[in-house]
């Protein structure tokens, strides 16, 4: 069953996203594509979250330095935040990156690593994420422009990086400047999650407000398609 994500920049929204979002994603919209909150406004959230959802953070858009990966994610851990989310941008340092985490962190947080779709897809890096003891792996855009996930990856790639992370025993998730008429076909594709900011909000901008008439409309969706797939696996069965 694929869970919605919501992606929220304050507490007011965090509490307006809880009766229709299974894990609530902390960020904040107007620093990039993964810009963090401040730790002060993540361990607010959290508090009013109260254990009700699942909730993940950011830590910004970082460079692949470990030292300043290992220290971010260990201040955004110490919130109590459930998820913690870095991105991986194309460096020279990036598997070296990977493993640091894997050694010093991922035993103990669960972090995703979050790959851009405006980046070809490295299936091979799913490896080194296991091997690195990563929750999971979410595929999402770096560049809002207007451009969706499914505008930077074919449909098949998407099938194969979903199935590939799956039988690895990861988290994955898709997101990517996502909107309502995308829910029916990666439904399809099986990831564990969808991610929703832009396509919630008002005016569909990022950096605007949530809707809650948008997050109705897509907690009526997601459900529909669910009760939809879980009758066909009935029926097959």
């Amino acid at each position: 069953m694929t869970k919605l994500l919501v992606s929220v920049k304050d507490a007011q929204e965090a509490l307006l996203a809880i009766d229709y979002g299974d894990i609530i994603d902390l960020k904040n919209p107007v620093e990039g594509a993964l810009g963090a909150l401040t730790i002060g406004d993540i361990e607010d959230i959290v508090a009013k979250l109260d254990g009700q959802k699942i909730s993940s953070a950011t830590i910004g858009d970082l460079p692949m330095q470990p030292e300043l990966l290992l220290a971010k994610i260990r201040e955004t851990a110490n919130t109590g935040v459930d998820i913690v989310k870095i991105g991986l941008f194309p460096s020279p340092k990036q598997i070296a990156c990977i493993e640091a985490i894997g050694q010093s962190l991922a035993s103990e947080i669960k972090i995703v690593a979050v790959v851009f779709a405006e980046n070809a897809l490295d299936i091979s890096l799913l490896g080194v994420l296991k091997a690195s003891n990563f929750y999971g792996v979410m595929l999402d855009t770096a560049i809002k422009n207007g451009k969706n996930l499914t505008d930077h990856v074919a449909l098949a790639e998407l099938v194969d990086f979903v199935q590939a992370a799956k039988t690895l025993g990861l988290f994955v998730g898709l997101a990517g400047s996502l909107r309502f008429e995308h829910i029916e076909t990666l439904k399809n594709i099986g990831a564990d999650y969808l991610g929703f900011r832009g396509g919630l909000c008002e005016q569909d901008d990022r950096k605007c407000t949530l809707s809650e008439q948008k997050l109705k409309t897509i907690n009526i969706l997601l459900h529909k398609n669910n009760t939809v797939l879980q009758m066909r696996e009935v029926s097959i069965r």
